[in-house]
């Protein structure tokens, strides 16, 4: 059974509403502080930098991924890193110095390996919560706070349990 995840409300009124106002806010400090002209001329090159930022940090991103296929190995770090500059690049795009900050820590090489530790810890905590039978292959908690145990009474190969026979059959 698939549970459905809620979002909750705070959550989309801190998206929506909060993360507009507090760039507003910022934007009109920032204009007050250095004039309307060079705030504006600011956020023009804001978004030069981030551009070729992410352009080379994407391209880097996209060459360590083939590397990583290309040996055979499962390229999990750098499809974290490949999701880590999509998303530092499509908060580069929003106008404001808020999330160009948040989209810089995403997209810079040295602090990338923080927000991935970040992704991984997100990305554990949905896996465990979601898997079937309110199991887990480790114990621990899962991603809704619910507490897993080791299954270890289950029934394993020459164990003596019960056996289903049965045979595949393939859909053409």
């Amino acid at each position: 059974m698939t549970r459905v995840r809620r979002v909750p409300v705070w959550l989309l009124a801190i998206l929506f509403l909060g993360i507009p106002l507090l760039e507003l806010y910022v934007l009109i400090q920032v204009g007050q502080v250095i004039g309307v002209g060079w705030t504006i001329l600011l956020l023009i090159a804001d978004s030069l930098l981030g551009g070729w930022l992410i352009k080379r940090e994407g391209g880097k991103a996209f060459r360590a991924f083939s590397a990583a296929l290309s040996s055979g190995r499962m390229p999990a770090r750098e499809i974290a890193d490949g999701i880590l500059v999509l998303a530092g690049g499509i908060l580069m795009l929003s106008p404001g110095f808020v999330l160009d900050v948040v989209g810089l820590v995403l997209v810079f090489p040295f602090t990338r390996p923080i927000a991935r530790k970040g992704l991984t810890a997100f990305v554990a905590a949905r896996m465990v919560g979601d898997l079937p039978f309110g199991g887990a292959a480790q114990p621990g908690r899962g991603g809704d706070g619910t507490t897993y145990r080791r299954n270890d009474d289950r029934p394993r190969p020459g164990s003596g349990g019960p056996v289903v026979e049965g045979e595949v059959v393939e859909d053409d």
